[in-house]
């Protein structure tokens, strides 16, 4: 069944593109231009950034009635507000009097109204124009035309999505087969009890391709595989906008720390099963959430350019461990800094060698399915339809 349009293709070669959707085994990577190409991140942010659902950020950073936040998304930036029902809203964060940002990105503010701090005018959290001054009682304005431009906006799983297009479908289908698998996670339920912000010169997918395979861990990640057998993935095969899949722990090991012991019990709704593995999963475009025994890191993805992105990285815990006496995070926290910034490291180094004009898309390993499935759904959206994994990755010999 042809998938009907939803985007003008990329400025992107489409017999490449073509070979990046050949069967597992016979395909090959994107094509150079789609990680150094200013023209084709540019086509990013307005239809991937921009065109359907993005993560903003956490529910907690919005939190309470009052509570404002200003975060990029697509080709401009949206404005978080939760008003006093507690209703989260998202708008385009732009003054309807002369555009001005009503917050700068990475803002935040609390109080009763947003004001636009270039000529005041003031609007409910609800975005309705409340107060423009030299404007009141003059012929012909109507406040009821000038309130804010109000966008969807969803809360899954402590998170905070923002379709910017206004023409997506509800997030809650896209992500319906991934939700029984985080649901005994309580990822809404979680406390960030640490933060740390990284800078990558690396494309965002370079990043989010590393992150769907283990194929590179003997190689760079000594920490990890002390703790969790490389080889040991197994992917989901699910229709979604997210790709994702399981490792082991390895015997005697708890969770993903350096030693692979934890101070702190398993999460409360993991099953004995869950308790030996880890999940990680990319929602697409920009969120990469994995899931522990006794903690849910969460990678957000915000690309500042095309060869630079900038990863925020929370990790979360039950609020009764948190609220221990010495409670200390570094167990988790060290372990994946160090891993981090191994990945980081050898993403920059695949961003300087594509940048070569020698760079030629190379084949995918047995190892690298869950990549496969990851390229196959950008490349499907680089042609103009609608960015959707549709399960299996089939294996075809010779």
């Amino acid at each position: 069944m042809v998938s009907q349009l939803v985007a003008p293709p990329a400025p992107l070669d489409q017999a490449a593109l073509a070979r990046a959707l050949l069967p597992f085994g016979q395909s090959a990577m994107l094509p150079r231009e789609a990680y150094t190409d200013p023209a084709v991140f540019e086509w990013e942010r307005r239809h991937f950034f921009g065109g359907g659902w993005l993560c903003v950020g956490r529910s907690e950073q919005v939190a309470h009635p009052g509570d404002q936040r200003a975060e990029p998304a697509g080709a401009g930036s949206v404005l978080l507000t939760r008003d006093g029902d507690g209703v989260l809203r998202a708008f385009a964060n732009t003054c309807r009097h002369r555009g001005h940002e009503l917050l700068p990105c990475g803002a935040t503010a609390r109080q009763p109204v947003v004001i636009c701090p270039y000529h005041a005018w003031t609007f409910g959290l609800d975005g309705a124009l409340r107060a423009a001054a030299g404007f009141k009682n003059r012929p012909g304005f109507d406040p009821g035309r000038w309130g804010l431009v109000e966008l969807p906006a969803a809360e899954w799983n402590g998170l905070i999505f923002v379709d910017s297009s206004a023409r997506a479908a509800p997030l809650r289908d896209a992500l319906a087969t991934l939700e029984p698998l985080l649901a005994p996670y309580e990822m809404d339920r979680l406390v960030v009890g640490a933060q740390h912000d990284y800078d990558a010169a690396a494309n965002w997918k370079i990043l989010t391709e590393n992150y769907h395979e283990c194929y590179h861990c003997p190689s760079i990640h000594p920490e990890l595989c002390r703790v969790s057998p490389p080889k040991s993935g197994e992917n989901y095969d699910l229709p979604g906008t997210w790709v994702g899949g399981t490792m082991d722990l390895r015997d005697g090991m708890a969770t993903m720390s350096l030693d692979g012991a934890s101070p702190l019990p398993p999460l409360r709704g993991l099953d004995d099963a869950a308790r030996r593995i880890v999940i990680y999963v990319n929602v697409f475009p920009n969120v990469l959430i994995s899931l522990h025994p006794d903690y849910v890191m969460v990678h957000r993805l915000i690309p500042l350019a095309v060869d630079r992105t900038r990863i925020e990285c929370t990790w979360a815990f039950a609020p009764e461990a948190v609220a221990r006496p010495g409670f200390d995070p570094r167990f988790a926290v060290d372990f994946w800094d160090i891993t981090n910034r191994q990945d980081w490291s050898a993403c920059e180094s695949v961003q300087r060698g594509l940048s070569s004009p020698h760079a030629v898309p190379g084949p995918l390993s047995p190892a690298e399915d869950a990549v496969y499935q990851y390229v196959t759904m950008v490349a499907r959206g680089y042609l103009g339809q609608p960015v959707w994994n549709t399960g299996a990755a089939t294996w075809a010999a010779g």
